[in-house]
């Protein structure tokens, strides 16, 4: 990579006219971002009202695989607006890409519950993600480009880490949206219809998201090829024919894409699920601490973001990665050390012949898998040990399994927390004393920071590495791919994990596995130095 061609030259906007870019370009992705993650951030309750199953385990898992549908759909939707991107413009692609995801996200609001009009609830439901993951495709690709085309040369990572840190944005917002919500609800208003209002208020936010960006001109260099006739002809074919491009693509989707994807989500959304259920915190006090820590470390986003326009993108994308494989395990550690962990501090043990779970099993097999089923789906951990008679045991506490109740679970949970002499399934959801939550805010804003280092850069990286006229496409293929699929299938992947082992950590093995597959392919890859514009040289 070199100095862009002298025929696109760097642009030197005006402060006022940089201010426009990135409060533009920020806004939207942090509506657009907004719209994506208000159905995760409402999980507890959707699973319930459009995958009811009678099986709280399911329920969620089925919750968070059509989670995944939408992130399914991202690399379509990437190939689809980069194409119209490098074809037709900055500007109006991501018009498109916003409105789209408006639309769809307003439309779950509105979507009767599954007790109402049965499958055809899910069905729906899925169809929206489908259109959200093809708008979400489009959006960050057209954001991230059009600030760094507009931005100076030396300032390129800072301007363009705004964006970076809208996507956080995206996620405070989903949760200020929901706490304000449920503060001036009843708890059965909120949970009868008041969940529809933050996704309804997505049509408000797209006539400002769209009011802001009608106000924004064309990237210079996207109108520097539109007037010298430089624009590709097929931006997708030509993503993988222009030299060099195929080894870009590779580096960006599995060294760039894939790793700092998994720490953000574990950072975020695993962080909340994990306070929610292992922690037992009360679901408005975890969703204020992750919505502090979030707002607090959208700032390690643009720091990084500024210091790698003086040491390069690689580095601080490397060091963070390495951070991350040597303290994911106990930052995680540090959180779940922060209140009493959940059926008191003793250990909870099955033994047993045929200890066999299914996540996808409405009704498991065996007594076993049953046992299994009611502890995950409470998230409480358990250890897993081969006998020939079943037993379930509390610490020093036997639970005689024989005298257990296995037609009907909810008889056999409340004769559990008899046996056991301690509430277990309905436990008293836990509100953490300051220090408490200090130390929860302490491991979150570490997490924060990994995020930070590795996903601050990434927008310049990313408009460096690959010429301008297939910019859009090749950008975004990769980048969708990997957060997609490595990323969206996480809290699916990992939730199967935990409730296979019974280990409320084991799920992290997913994301250490994928960080570790980055940091070797990112030190090998990405170049080394200061940041380079990319070149007609194909190097």
């Amino acid at each position: 990579m070199s100095s862009e061609p002298a025929r696109h030259p760097a642009v030197t906007p005006s402060a006022k006219e940089m201010r426009l870019v990135i409060g533009a370009s920020s806004a939207g992705t942090v509506f657009e971002w907004y719209d994506f993650f208000i159905y995760g951030t409402l999980g507890a309750i959707l699973s319930k009202t459009f995958f009811p199953t009678g099986n709280a385990t399911l329920e969620m898992l089925l919750f968070w695989l059509v989670f995944a549908v939408g992130f399914g759909f991202r690399p379509l939707g990437a190939v689809l607006f980069g194409y119209l991107g490098d074809k037709l413009g900055r500007k109006y692609t991501f018009l498109v890409t916003v409105t789209l995801m408006g639309v769809a996200t307003a439309g779950v609001g509105m979507i009767p519950s599954a007790a109402t009009i049965g499958w055809w609830a899910p069905a729906i439901v899925i169809l929206l993600r489908i259109l959200q993951g093809l708008a979400l495709g489009g959006e960050y690709g057209g954001a991230a480009i059009y600030v760094a085309e507009h931005s100076p040369y030396a300032k390129r990572g800072y301007f363009t880490s705004y964006i970076q840190a809208s996507v956080v944005g995206g996620f405070v917002l989903s949760l200020i949206v929901v706490l304000g919500c449920k503060a001036v609800m009843s708890p059965e208003t909120w949970t009868a219809w008041g969940w529809r209002v933050p996704f309804l208020l997505s049509i408000l936010l797209l006539a400002i998201s769209l009011w802001m960006r009608f106000k924004l001109s064309e990237s210079p260099v996207f109108q520097a090829m539109k007037e010298e006739g430089e624009l590709a002809g097929n931006p997708f074919v030509e993503s993988f024919t222009y030299p060099g491009n195929k080894k870009r693509i590779l580096i960006a989707l599995f060294g760039v894409a894939a790793g700092l994807t998994v720490i953000w989500y574990t950072a975020m959304f695993s962080g909340l699920s994990f306070l929610k259920t292992t922690m037992r915190v009360e679901d408005t006090t975890a969703e204020i601490l992750v919505g502090m820590a979030a707002l607090v470390g959208m700032g390690f986003y643009i720091y990084f973001g500024h210091l790698s326009d003086r040491i390069g993108r690689k580095k601080p994308i490397v060091i963070g990665y390495a951070l991350t494989l040597l303290l994911l395990f106990p930052t995680y550690w540090l959180l779940g050390s922060a209140v009493q962990p959940v059926g008191g501090a003793k250990e909870w043990t099955i033994s047993g012949p045929d200890c066999e779970f299914s996540p996808f099993a409405q009704v498991q097999a065996t007594n076993c898998g049953k046992l299994m089923g009611d502890l995950s789906a409470a998230g409480i951990g358990y250890t897993l040990k081969s006998a020939p008679v079943l037993a379930l045991s509390h610490g020093d506490v036997a639970v005689p399994a024989d005298g257990l109740d296995w037609k009907d679970a909810k008889a056999r949970k409340a004769q559990i927390e008899g046996f056991a002499g301690a509430r277990v399934f309905n436990e008293e959801k836990i509100k953490p004393n300051l220090g408490q939550s200090l130390q929860i805010l302490a491991a979150l804003l570490v997490l924060m920071a990994l995020s930070g280092a590795t996903y601050g850069p990434v927008a310049a990286l990313l408009a460096e590495m690959f010429p301008a006229r297939v910019r859009y496409s090749s950008m975004s293929i990769p980048y969708h791919i990997g957060t997609g699929y490595f990323g969206g299938f996480l809290p699916f992947i990992a939730a199967y994990i935990v409730a296979k082992t019974g280990n409320p950590f084991s799920g992290l093995w997913y994301t250490w596995a994928v960080v570790l597959m980055a940091f070797l392919v990112a030190l090998w890859g990405l170049p080394n130095g200061k940041p380079r514009d990319f070149g007609d040289d194909a190097a």
